[in-house]
């Protein structure tokens, strides 16, 4: 008996046949993240209720085949891609729902499908957001994927996207469900909610999460031009020492040229109109938007590098006098004020459409990032550079350039996140995220495996780098080396509580190097 048929006799016999998605096209498109791909999975599994897919994981362990869980698919460090051939893909899409908002306890519970644009649009008219409430992916990127792989962007000053959790319900290897922590506080007792977050589905399958709410606040927006790696990065961190942005993000030359190229920003109508409306009232709208209608797109021009803060306060004047605090850190650090249209539309328009996961001509693009404290920045973004020039004659060669993007998301830490393009074939996931209009403008290449083989040393080299000066990362699945960074008595805990939950390693095997290996 076939493993394919093993799959068919166990699954078909415990869920509705509609949530079993066999065909080829499908498979090809699950076997692809947004850098690499992996085997095609014997099927997809997509449930529609948290029961479904409690029996659908417990009907395929029984058989021995292993189970990974996708969210939004937006992943590029191999979270969903299996090592082994014997598995079936959860697509979490159908467990997209709003279980429950409760106001008097400032909480928020949602099926792990949903997304995070589709969960702001629902919260955003009551007056609430989440306190993290997700990625700049996050029209298509899942809560619980955010929960699992953890992720960072908007609500930064207040951490990553896992700290909003309160607790989970998490689907076993053997289909229990079990409930971690407090639905109202966290922890109690040791932190079980924390040993679910960011496991990357190693554990489980989330299945619930609870989040707490804060109230949305009223928002004031400060861009800033700096000549020097040094200055941002000193700007940068002094904002976040004083506590004063949400949002607290720049970007370097190149990657800055990129966005400048690919994103309409005051060009683009609809974008304009939505952050008018943002401002609260016509006269602040019309005035903000016909500043930003005026700088176009040149108030860039010439400016290496440049920051971006949003402070959100509950009134205006103190978020006002925010920005009033980070113009003077900036001024120290030897920054000048620019036109604010970037963090004003972003804010607008948080979670746009996926398109920038290509370049400007239809370019790869893939990510790479350490979490440094701020008293070692400057070594990692040296060592960043560093890495570019031992490689320049081989980058020049074969087309391969890489940006950064900066943010603070701490008092004591900032990210640095190399992004690189080459010119190499899109692959089925791109062709699915990226809105077909914009992917019929772009040039497109063939493929170019040299180029690909490049960026994959390049990418390897910089975690080595990261590494050594003891940065941490998010969306470790199977790129980042979480075993170095432990303490060897804290990893055979963790292996320990592998074994506890699933004894027989099928849960997203060998993610985050635990397990299946």
């Amino acid at each position: 008996m076939t493993a394919a048929t093993r799959t068919r006799s166990g699954l078909d016999a415990s869920v509705p046949a509609h949530t079993l998605i066999r065909d080829a096209q499908a498979r090809t498109l699950f076997a692809h993240d947004v850098y690499a791909a992996g085997p095609e999975p014997l099927t997809v599994f997509r449930p529609d209720t948290v029961e479904e897919l409690a029996a659908g994981i417990a009907a395929a362990t029984a058989e021995g085949i292993a189970i990974v869980p996708r969210g939004g698919g937006m992943s590029y460090t191999g979270g969903y891609l299996s090592p082994t051939p014997r598995f079936i893909l959860i697509d979490t899409a159908g467990l997209n729902r709003v279980i429950a908002l409760n106001e008097a306890d400032m909480t928020v519970t949602v099926e792990a499908g949903i997304s995070w644009d589709a969960l702001r649009r629902f919260l955003q008219p009551r007056g609430y957001r989440v306190r993290c409430w997700g990625t700049l992916s996050g029209i298509n990127a899942t809560v619980g994927g955010g929960m699992s792989q953890n992720g960072v962007f908007w609500g930064a000053g207040a951490g990553t996207v896992v700290d909003s959790a309160l607790s989970f319900d998490v689907v076993l290897a053997d289909g229990r469900i079990v409930s971690t922590g407090s639905p109202f506080f966290r922890p109690y007792g040791p932190d079980v909610t924390g040993l679910f977050a960011a496991d990357c589905g190693a554990f489980g399958v989330k299945a619930r999460v609870t989040l707490r709410l804060v109230k949305e606040g009223r928002c004031a927006y400060g861009s800033y031009a700096f000549d020097t790696a040094d200055q941002i990065l000193a700007a940068m961190a002094g904002i976040a020492r004083e506590g004063l942005a949400t949002e607290n993000f720049g970007f370097d030359p190149f990657l800055q040229s990129q966005r400048m190229k690919r994103e309409s920003l005051a060009s683009d109508a609809k974008s304009l109109v939505t952050m008018m409306k943002a401002q609260g009232s016509l006269l602040k709208g019309l005035k903000e938007g016909a500043r930003v209608a005026l700088a176009g797109r040149g108030f860039l021009e010439g400016v290496p590098f440049s920051l971006h803060c949003i402070a959100e306060r509950r009134r205006e004047a103190e978020a006002e006098a925010d920005i009033a605090e980070i113009n003077r850190i900036v001024a120290a650090a030897g920054g000048t004020a620019v036109e604010n249209s970037i963090p004003k539309i972003l804010r607008a328009n948080p979670f746009p459409p996926v398109n920038s996961m290509v370049g400007p001509n239809g370019e790869r693009w893939v990510p790479v990032h350490g979490f440094l404290p701020h008293s070692r920045l400057i070594e990692g973004w040296n060592a960043v550079q560093a890495i570019y020039a031992a490689h320049a004659d081989a980058m020049a060669r074969l087309g391969v350039e890489a940006g950064a993007m900066l943010a603070a998301v701490s008092p004591q830490a900032c990210l640095i996140e190399p992004v690189f393009f080459w010119p190499e074939a899109l692959n089925p996931l791109h062709r699915h995220a990226v809105e077909p209009a914009h992917l019929a403008k772009l040039k497109g290449f063939g493929a170019n495996p040299d180029a690909t083989a490049l960026v994959h040393k390049l990418r390897g080299e910089i975690i080595v780098a990261f590494q050594a000066l003891g940065a941490i990362h998010l969306q470790i699945a199977r790129t980042y080396p979480l075993k170095a960074s432990h303490d060897p008595a804290l990893w055979q805990l963790l292996g320990a509580l592998k074994r506890e939950l699933d004894p027989d390693g099928l849960m997203n095997p060998g993610v985050l190097g635990l397990g299946g290996d």
